[in-house]
């Protein structure tokens, strides 16, 4: 189908594209932030689906495309997303968005995109706009290696857990957070990956209250258990660890020591304590020396 948009005064046709999944990246905050190629995607696509219609329809009137978004999100992806595959093996092509950025980070469009891929389905990327990269780059943080964990559990229990387990990933971490659970994140962050991590919280990216803050843990911790009100969408963005200087030969022995003393799992708690190393690998690497009688 071909379609049309505008840019300013100026109406651009969209031409046609070919059958097909197309997962089209817009804008995290500032509509200016789509591209020319989103445009003629969103335009040309005979299926426009989205998150939140309420969401898109403000994209799609800002530049005139005359397209009535389907609602595909998580509590109907089992009806919607065999419809839209049935669509474009009827000859269709779907333009899939989210709400804001990249469609698939955090949001259930990775169920339709295995659907298409088993259906034998060309999918094709549009990118554009990424909450988590425009905060890491605007962070400070080192960004030859990083990680996006997406949203810390809500409870502090399953959220320390999984610090713990990120503890020694020796690169950035990148998170996503709720106003509402910051300070206690931040809190639970300086407490079991270290006070003196480096970190920023970036919030409202993109948009007129564009706010990033940078500090160790410990600073932002106090910072914002003291604020009020705090709103907006956020990026939490913490520093790699220090780099340790122990090789293989030494965990085994260490791991061998505590072992003949302690459980497995008390000795792979202690070892992570010594090294800084994930309890988890600890805990694998024990049980695997025991097996080989090591």
């Amino acid at each position: 189908m071909a379609g049309s948009f505008h840019i300013g005064t100026q109406e651009i046709s969209a031409g046609i594209i070919e059958p097909g999944l197309y997962l089209v990246a817009t804008p995290i905050g500032n509509l200016r932030d789509i591209t020319i190629r989103a445009l003629e995607t969103i335009a040309a696509a005979d299926i426009v689906a989205c998150e939140d219609t309420r969401v898109t329809r403000k994209l799609l009137d800002r530049y005139a495309i005359s397209v009535r978004p389907l609602a595909y999100h998580e509590h109907n992806a089992a009806k919607a997303g065999p419809a839209l595959i049935a669509a474009i093996e009827d000859g269709k092509s779907v333009a899939l968005v989210s709400d804001a950025g990249t469609p698939l980070v955090s949001d259930p469009g990775y169920r339709l995109v295995e659907q298409a891929i088993e259906a034998g389905i060309r999918v094709t990327p549009v990118p554009g706009a990424s909450a988590p990269l425009a905060a890491l780059v605007a962070s400070g943080m080192p960004t030859d290696a990083f990680l996006f964990a997406g949203f810390l559990p809500n409870r502090k229990k399953a959220r320390i857990d999984r610090l713990t387990e990120l503890k020694s990933v020796p690169g950035t971490l990148v998170f996503f957070e709720s106003p509402k659970r910051l300070s206690a994140s931040l809190a639970d962050c300086a407490g079991t990956l270290g006070g003196d991590r480096p970190a920023a919280v970036c919030r409202e990216l993109t948009k007129t209250y564009e706010e990033v803050r940078r500090g160790s843990l410990e600073e932002l911790s106090r910072r914002y258990s003291a604020a009020d009100n705090v709103r907006g969408e956020i990026v939490l963005v913490i520093g790699p660890p220090e780099a340790r200087e122990i090789d293989e030969v030494d965990v085994d022995g260490l791991l061998r020591e505590l072992g003949e003393t302690l459980a497995p799992g008390k000795a792979a708690t202690e070892a992570a304590k010594v090294t800084g190393l994930s309890r988890k690998w600890l805990y694998s690497r024990l049980l695997e020396m025991k097996a080989d009688g090591a």
